[in-house]
């Protein structure tokens, strides 16, 4: 009776304790800190004096660290103020710069403890998505170049092999750490490396992902030594707390699962007595109940799943407190075991900053910031961004359209689903992230009649690309795939741009695919994925600002019957439209014109989304520059399918026509060629055909028009390539140098 009695005191008490009698520290013994833990679930209370807020005059420790290895005969006293001078150089850097703020803040001393534990760049540290990694580059030797963060020729804001060896894989999206770490740890030892650490730092956002599922199954499998550190702040979308049909806690339960008596000082009390008792009892009885706190670190927060999978199970700690981390990081790095462990920590996303700490966002990602107050520096918009138009515009349909509902892969603030879920909460889904599950997810709705917008950014609709194929288009289902941030993003660089979905959707049947030129143009075509029952809808769009009501009017020639932009209207699918004649935007087909008289003078424009307007601006170039060219300016609305009507007409019409998109090769202008080649267009051999696409290359980080600027993309490169094949400019013939 006396063993079950203790065997149920240990089953109920220990559950985050791992061994903590068997460590040493450097300069403490390794305790659990009850008060820490509970700061740690719920937020810091730590005393940050101010607003405002300042951090050292003077960072000496910081100042000595050139490398990693300047770390290691630092004691803890000077790790801790090492911990504290890095956190405030992040915070003054990046209010200059702007930048993914609270997670770097969150892992501030996990960077710090992982750096001075392992001896990377043999010990090989993932970060996975990479945002949190701005600590870890200060520290590999990259702080003089940190004020260049995010800018043209700068230090990228992710990990990237090619910028530093401690950036040992390059990330952006989530999800892929552990697979990293475990073909890592595999070829180390095929190769009889003399050490074996592989560290995966991952989020409970990114292990949401089924990838990280994946990755520990076959962890578990094989028995590679690895260490995954699961680092839980309970930021799981961006922002969490969104209003969703699963209410407003985060969008997984792993989340819930993992933290349900983190903060009960009861239970920690009463495992504290536990553990005194237990140390009364004879040795055999104690090894009983050894066995028994490895399973009932699992029944209470979270290691069963984990130890079912192969793994050990090492938390939850709290990941703030360096007298405990470190010491059980040196022991895991010293372990002979070569099975995969779990370091569960819990941290506060934006830790040390009260600003980020009670932003509804965590200040996640940011502009420039005054450090004092932590408000952010923002210029006025001319227009709301595009993102909250096609939100409001979702809304204006959702509003007499019970069927229509939203769902987003942990994006809720970018794909504007915040906003949707604001006026439809239980009409809104936020599905982690998990985009394969999110597609299908949405074509599961289809079937039973509901209209899903199924809102994800362009470069992350990759990851689900075989269930767009296998479960949308194949069984022809009404799923409107909603495809924010298309196109060149800015200063998130290559891992996020846009570009490749016109190549890898345009291949797929039964897809209708269009691209809006203007906030018009989206609304509209958010009407018409609502009103489009036979198939499935693509939508792409870009990240920006509208252009207003004024701009519309005067450049593009709306006539608006008010100040405010109209509710969106059906528009027919696969029709484009001319949006300029030659001799301006007023001009009539068949007027009194003279420009462009004979066809060699007659040029075509055939814009793809918003390419529109430098478009025309170098429409309007090209025709003061020469009295005789005559300029038409064509929007093409849909690639799939295309307006061949349109297409005939302009390759008729005009001795030159150029197709301008924001996507890679293999998009809209090679459909149009497709088309032109065998509808026998080209085969007179009067007609001269160039298509402007991004070329095929990565851009790195910079503005979006830097970024355009350096694919050719802008109005002056448009304009000149009308003035090259119009013979007007002579093209420099490069010469072979001796």
């Amino acid at each position: 009776m006396m063993i079950k009695s203790l065997a149920l005191i240990c089953l109920v008490a220990q559950a985050s304790a791992f061994a903590p009698a068997a460590f040493t520290a450097r300069q403490s013994s390794v305790r659990t800190n009850t008060a820490s833990l509970s700061q740690a679930a719920e937020g810091s209370s730590h005393n940050v004096p101010g607003p405002p807020y300042a951090g050292p005059q003077f960072k000496p420790i910081l100042d000595s660290i050139k490398s990693p290895a300047d770390m290691k005969s630092l004691d803890m006293r000077e790790i801790k103020q090492l911990a504290n001078e890095l956190r405030w150089e992040v915070l003054e850097n990046v209010s200059k710069t702007g930048g993914h703020l609270s997670a770097s803040l969150g892992v501030n001393e996990l960077t710090v403890a992982l750096h001075y534990v392992f001896d990377a760049p043999e010990d090989s540290i993932i970060w996975d998505v990479s945002h949190q990694c701005y600590g870890h580059k200060i520290l590999t030797g990259r702080r003089d170049r940190f004020p260049t963060l995010r800018q043209a020729g700068g230090l990228s804001g992710f990990c990237k092999r090619k910028e530093s060896e401690y950036d040992c894989f390059g990330a952006g999206h989530s999800s892929t750490s552990i697979s990293a770490a475990q073909g890592m740890s595999v070829a180390k030892s095929l190769l009889n490396k003399r050490k074996n650490n592989c560290i995966a730092v991952i989020g409970d956002g990114a292990i949401t992902g089924g990838m990280a599922y994946e990755a520990m199954n076959n962890a578990g499998y094989l028995k590679n030594r690895m260490i995954v550190v699961l680092n839980d702040n309970g930021q799981v979308s961006l922002p969490t707390g969104t209003q969703s049909a699963g209410g407003v806690i985060p969008a997984s339960q792993l989340s819930a699962y993992t933290s349900n008596l983190l903060v009960s000082k009861p239970f920690q009390d009463f495992r504290d007595f536990a553990k005194s008792f237990n140390r009364l009892l004879p040795e055999n009885v104690q090894d009983i109940n050894k066995r028994l706190d490895e399973y009932a670190r699992g029944i209470v927060s979270g290691g069963t799943l984990f130890e079912e999978l192969g793994f050990y199970y090492v938390g939850p700690l709290d990941g703030h407190d360096l007298d405990n981390l470190i010491p059980i990081l040196e022991k895991l790095r010293d372990s002979p075991s070569s099975k995969p462990v779990l370091l569960h920590i819990k941290t506060t996303k934006g830790y040390g900053y009260p600003p980020a700490e009670q932003a509804s966002d965590r200040m996640h990602g940011v502009g420039k910031f005054d450090l004092g107050t932590g408000v952010q520096f923002k210029t006025k918009a001319t227009a709301p961004s595009l993102t909250s138009i096609f939100a409001n515009a979702l809304i204006d349909q959702a509003t007499e359209d019970r069927a229509i509902v939203g769902i987003t892969a942990a994006m809720p603030g970018g794909t504007g689903m915040d906003i949707f879920g604001r006026r439809f909460p239980k009409r809104t889904f936020d599905v982690g992230i998990a985009e394969q599950h999110a597609v299908t997810f949405a074509a599961g709705m289809a079937t039973e009649g509901l209209k899903p917008f199924c809102c994800i950014y362009s470069t992350f609709m990759q990851r689900g690309y075989d269930q767009v194929i296998h479960d949308v288009a194949i069984q022809n289902l009404p799923v409107r795939m909603m495809l924010d941030r298309a196109g060149l993003v800015g200063n998130d660089g290559p891992t996020h741009h846009g570009v490749y979905d016109l190549a890898y959707m345009g291949t797929i049947p039964n897809l209708t695919i269009m691209a809006p030129s203007d906030e018009v143009e989206l609304k509209n075509m958010v009407a018409t994925c609502a009103a489009f029952d036979d198939g499935p809808t693509v939508l792409r769009y870009p990240r920006g600002v509208g252009y207003g009501v004024e701009k519309l009017r005067d450049f593009f020639g709306y006539e608006f019957e008010s100040d405010e932009i109209p509710k969106g209207q059906v528009v027919p699918i696969g029709k484009g439209r001319i949006i300029r004649r030659p001799g301006g935007m007023k001009t009539e087909a068949n007027g009194a014109n003279t420009r462009g008289r004979e066809r060699k003078d007659r040029v075509a424009i055939l814009s793809f989304g918003t390419r529109l307007e430098e478009s025309l601006i170098a429409a309007n170039a090209v025709e003061e520059s020469d009295p005789n060219l005559g300029v038409t300016v064509a929007d093409a609305r849909f690639m799939k399918p295309l307006d061949v009507d349109l297409v005939r007409e302009l390759a008729d019409d005009h001795s030159v026509l150029i197709t301008v998109e924001e996507g890679s090769i293999g998009g809209f202008g090679s459909h149009v060629l497709h088309f032109l080649t065998l509808d026998g267009a080209m085969d007179e051999g009067n007609l001269k055909f160039r298509p402007m696409v991004i070329p095929d290359t990565y851009y790195e980080a910079g503005t979006q028009y830097e970024q355009y600027e350096a694919a050719g993309l802008n109005a002056r490169h448009i304009k000149g390539t009308v003035l090259r094949l119009t013979n007007r400019i002579k093209v420099p013939v490069l010469q072979e140098q001796d």
